[in-house]
Formats: structure tokens, sequence, C-alpha cells
């Protein structure tokens, strides 16, 4: 219909041009609506189609099954962008290496490694444990990595981790050639159908546990070729656990020792100090405690991801717990993002941050009593004076972090223990209520 308007439309314009008289001027003018008329047609033809196009890819079907589009192109994208920065900052300065899993992963590692702007190298790998919709467990050995990983940061590539089986035996496996460190990235997390204690580094998006295919996920082999994600089976998200999560702050002096003891009395809750984690993991000789010890015997400190899947396995263990008292954790912004991921992945979240307020003056006198009752001839006023500053620095953004979270309680630390401890109580009474 349209090619019959326009052939029309130039058989007037010759009809006219040959009975005007004045032909030069006419034709300019009738050439140029002309043109703007072909532009316009086009236009709406295109627009049309372009529209047609999104209506038809909201649900497709493979085989015998329907998917719903879930998570478009962009947002992939936009994902992916956020982890190459994240990436770009960390790791600039490493020698990196980039594991992709097939198959799933080579849209997704393919994506992100031309956003890398720092030298890297990059090897596929297989790892086949996916049979139809589910994952049948059968996880067999890794094949097709033949870079030398000695003293290398190795980043793993996945396209999605559920359960975390499979992941678990390919970082094992690593392990075994000896890199420095070993990073986790998945473009999407199940938390879910996550199982494990080990820590993510780099997350593009944690979805629920539905069967999705697209973006190099398949069912049954078809589906990978698609640039966005769709979703068969949709579940309901789980609402927030009952389980309290309450950290104590503040400087060094400030008496988060002493009040964590009253607070866990009064509410029978569970104590978690990373000290004392470190310790029992250093004492069991397991897996955690092996890598931490590395980097304590070469004088180093233990990476944040070893420290966290530490306390994740605490969480872990403690699930049935009516509430946790972190003491003197987290000590940085990036540990409290870890930390709320955990907790995320367990349904749980941090309820609230008691920042014990005291001045510098009342902390310097408070350290220097208890290095002399406690014969701590190392806690100089020069040292004191150090790591009061290191908190400042490195620990005190983490009270602004959950400030505008809503989650931070400013209690004046200075007084009778047992009126500060009443300021707590106040807050916690009314918070487990709720």
């Amino acid at each position: 219909m349209k090619i019959i308007f326009i052939f029309f439309d130039i058989f007037l314009y010759h009809k006219y041009f040959k009975v005007t008289c004045n032909f030069k001027i006419i034709f300019f003018k009738k050439t140029l609506n002309f043109v703007i008329f072909l532009i316009n047609y086009t236009f709406i033809f295109v627009n049309l189609h372009f529209f047609t196009r999104i209506l038809e890819i909201m649900t497709i079907k493979l085989l015998d099954k329907e998917f719903e589009l879930t998570i478009p192109t962009k947002k992939i994208q936009d994902a992916i962008q956020d982890m190459a920065d994240e990436m770009n900052a960390q790791l600039f300065n490493k020698d990196v290496v980039f594991v992709a899993i097939l198959n799933g992963a080579f849209m997704f590692a393919a994506d992100l490694f031309k956003r890398i702007e720092f030298d890297a190298r990059i090897s596929f790998i297989k790892f086949a444990s996916y049979e139809g919709t589910e994952s049948t467990g059968n996880v067999k050995k890794l094949i097709g990595l033949n870079e030398d990983l000695t003293g290398k940061t190795v980043v793993v590539l996945e396209d999605i981790v559920d359960s975390g089986i499979t992941m678990e035996k390919i970082v094992d496996q690593i392990n075994e050639l000896n890199p420095a460190e070993i990073r986790i990235a998945t473009l999407l997390l199940k938390p879910d159908a996550f199982m494990k204690n080990y820590m993510i580094n780099y997350i593009g998006m944690e979805i629920p546990n539905d069967f999705i295919v697209g973006y190099g996920l398949d069912y049954n082999g078809y589906g990978r070729n698609l640039t966005a994600i769709y979703t068969h089976g949709q579940q309901p998200a789980k609402a927030i656990s009952n389980v309290k999560y309450f950290l104590l702050f503040g400087p060094p002096g400030a008496g988060k020792g002493t009040q964590s003891k009253k607070i866990i009395e009064k509410y029978n809750l569970v104590h978690l100090s990373t000290g004392d984690i470190l310790r029992k993991e250093l004492e069991t000789n397991s897996r955690l405690g092996q890598i931490a010890k590395n980097y304590m015997n070469k004088g180093g400190l233990v990476p944040d991801d070893i420290i966290l899947g530490m306390i994740a396995k605490e969480i872990e263990a403690n699930k049935g717990t009516r509430g946790v008292v972190l003491d003197g954790f987290p000590r940085t912004v990036e540990q409290a993002k870890g930390l709320e991921k955990i907790l995320k992945d367990k349904n749980y979240e941090v309820s609230a941050m008691f920042a014990l307020n005291v001045r510098e003056k009342e902390l310097v006198k408070r350290l220097l009593k208890r290095a002399e009752e406690g014969g701590r001839v190392d806690d100089t006023p020069e040292i004191i004076a150090k790591r009061i500053k290191t908190y400042k620095e490195q620990t005190a953004p983490v009270g602004e972090y959950f400030r505008q979270k809503g989650k931070l309680y400013e209690i004046m630390g200075e007084g009778e223990v047992d009126d500060i401890f009443a300021d707590i109580s106040e807050i916690i009474d009314k918070l487990m209520e709720n």
C-alpha cells in the first residue's frame, strides 16, 4: 500500500510538472517535499518494526517451554560495566589471568574482557555439570587450562552461580596450580540456592532461584544466543528473616567489648569476633585457615574475601539463633558491603549499628590505663594516637555508610557503663519487638 501511494504521488508530480510554467522552481520544491515524504514514511515504518520486535521478544518459546523477558539487554550490559569498573580499580597493578567457564560464560567473558583497561590474559575452560533445567551435581574434571598460574591473580568468570558446588570444585583445582590469589566473578547469583561459604568478589546481579535462559544460558542447548535473559517459572521472593544482626562500632577504647558482653548476656545472642573466628580457623587447619596462614606467614594482611568467607561460615553455623553481635567488624566500607551481601544471601540484614562516641582525650586516657593494668608495653601514646588516626581514616566512614541506610544509632560512650548499656537496650528492645 505504501508503494502505491508513493507512485501515485510521483504521477501527480510528473503531471503537474508538464503544465507548470516555472518548471525549475516548482521541480525543486516538489523534489524537496517528495524527499521529506519518503523520510517520514521510512521513519514510521522503522519505528513500527522496532516496537513490533519489542512485543515479539517479551515471551519466547524454546522446545516445550515458554520463557518471559526478565533482564533486558541494557541492564545486563550496565551490570557488566559496573563489574569492569570495579576490576579496573582493584586489579590494574596485578598480573591477572581471567579464566572463563564454558559453555555459559562465553558471552559474559567477551563483553567483560573488552572493558578491561589493563593488560591481562584470558583462558576458557570446560567444566560440565548441567542437564536440562536442573543441576545434576555430577561435576567433572577441569579441562582446557594451559596457562601457568603460579603467582598470578586468577579471576574466575562464570555466567551464573546457584548451588556453588561447581565453583567450589573449580577453585579447588585452580588452587593446586599455585596462584597468588583467586577471585570469583559471576554475572548472576542465586542466593536462595547458594550453599557454600566462600566469598564471591564480583556480582553483577542477584536473582531468584528460577530457571533462566539467554545470554549464554541454555535450555538443552537452545537460547544461548539471546542477548537478554528470560525466565521460566518465577517464584516469589522470601521475606527478610527476623534474626537480628547488631554491629558495635567505635574507636579503640570506646568500650565495644564491655557493651557487647552485656548485650549478649541480656538478650542471649551469639557473639562473633573476627579475631576469635580467625584463631578458630587456624587451630582447626581449615581450608580458609590454611589460606589465611599463608598470608600471615608472608607478613601480609589476610584479604577481606577470606575473612568474609570465615564470617559466612559462622553465620551459617549459627542460623538457628535469635540474633548476633558483631564486635569490631566491619572496619572498612568494602567489608561492610561484603557483610551485607553475605547476610542477604542468607535472607538476613543488618538490624542496627551502635556507634559509641567518646572524645579523643578520654580514649587516650582509657587506653593508657588499660595498657598499664594489662602490662601492654607496646601501647604507648604514639601508638595509641596512630591507632585512633587509622580508625578515623579507614573505619569511621563505615558509620556514615550505615547512617545513609538508616541503621546507625549514636550512643554517648562516656559515663557509667550501665547508663550506656541502658541507652543501647532501649533501642534493642524496640527492634526485638518489631
